[in-house]
């Protein structure tokens, strides 16, 4: 007769409680943001409010959409530097085709293909002529910016009324006041998780980050893969244009200046590895909530500059580094 220790029976229950690493970046995002939305309403008063999260998301609707394009690029283990300024150049276009007397149904549609022609020109660059992601996208990031001043050297008021009643819209769900660009960022959020979860081209996206010479022996569509995710980043960045547009009605060509920046951190602390392979969309979501809760502390507090937000998604961004590379040590 055979007797079962506590400890055998324990060893089973520790297997299925066990947490697989990749979601520890993810999962130390979402501790980070719950404490700091603790700290933040035993501080202040009216901090856990619902206009405050409506206000969370209203903020951050053009980076949100950045940070799921970046998710992709990353994904692959590139890098996007001209988001911010495709954001930029976004917003122009809106402005100058608007004011010129052309139709929204047709503005919008031009200026997100001017993003996806962008993303298209990284893509082939990087994949065909072999150019470094970083060198590529920073030379789009200049043509961008500077294409940018061409247009419109100065600021260009949006007062088209069909422009006007789009970006106006928003509805209240109970306490929660949503508004077209929220309702837009959250679609491309689903849009990206269910591209990279659930389809080929999402499943080969991980596979070449993972490992790009093993993706190809595979037999999957490698080069293809690279150019498409640039060109989802192209086209994120020139809807976050958009979304920037609706809320500031203008286009100005120093819009979303270091916006990258803030992209790239919204990613890496949402649990994105930098090397590829690793990540989730939803965790870059959560990586754009933590710096817009950061910013929302920061204001709340009155006397603090607000550098601090710099200061700290620096300090947290460095945490999560060195949280992937520890977990990359330890896998091999």
């Amino acid at each position: 007769m055979t007797t079962t220790t506590p400890e055998r029976a324990t060893r089973p229950l520790l297997r299925a409680v066990r947490i697989d690493r990749r979601y520890l970046p993810v999962l130390g995002t979402l501790a980070v943001l719950a404490l700091m939305l603790v700290i933040g309403g035993t501080r202040y008063d009216n901090f856990l409010t619902p206009i405050v999260y409506s206000n969370l998301f209203i903020n951050n609707a053009h980076l949100i959409a950045l940070a799921v394009g970046m998710t992709f690029v990353i994904l692959t283990g590139g890098i996007d530097l001209s988001v911010g300024s495709v954001l930029a150049l976004s917003t122009v276009i809106i402005a100058a085709l608007l004011q010129a007397g052309w139709p929204v149904a047709v503005v919008l549609p031009v200026a997100v293909l001017t993003g996806s022609l962008i993303g298209l020109a990284h893509g082939v660059m990087i994949q065909v002529f072999g150019v470094q992601p970083f060198v590529a996208t920073l030379a789009g990031m200049f043509f961008a910016r500077g294409l940018c001043f061409v247009i419109a050297p100065e600021s260009i008021p949006i007062d088209d009324p069909a422009f006007t009643a789009l970006a106006g819209w928003d509805s209240w769900l109970g306490h929660f006041r949503t508004t077209a660009a929220v309702v837009i960022a959250l679609a491309v959020v689903a849009i990206g998780f269910v591209v990279l979860h659930y389809t080929r081209f999402g499943r080969t996206v991980y596979a070449v980050g993972g490992g790009e010479h093993s993706a190809m022996l595979m037999g999957l569509a490698v080069s293809r893969t690279k150019v498409l995710a640039y060109v989802v980043s192209g086209t994120c960045a020139a809807l976050g244009g958009l979304l920037f547009a609706m809320g500031n009605r203008s286009g100005y060509a120093l819009n979303g200046v270091a916006m990258e920046l803030d992209a790239i951190a919204a990613v890496v602390i949402g649990g994105t590895l930098l090397t590829g392979g690793t990540g989730f969309v939803l965790g870059s979501l959560l990586g754009v909530l933590t710096l817009g809760t950061i910013q929302t502390v920061i204001q709340f507090e009155g006397n603090l500059s607000s550098w601090w937000t710099k200061i700290v998604i620096g300090v947290l961004l460095l945490v999560f580094v060195v949280l992937q590379r520890a977990l990359s040590l330890r896998k091999t």
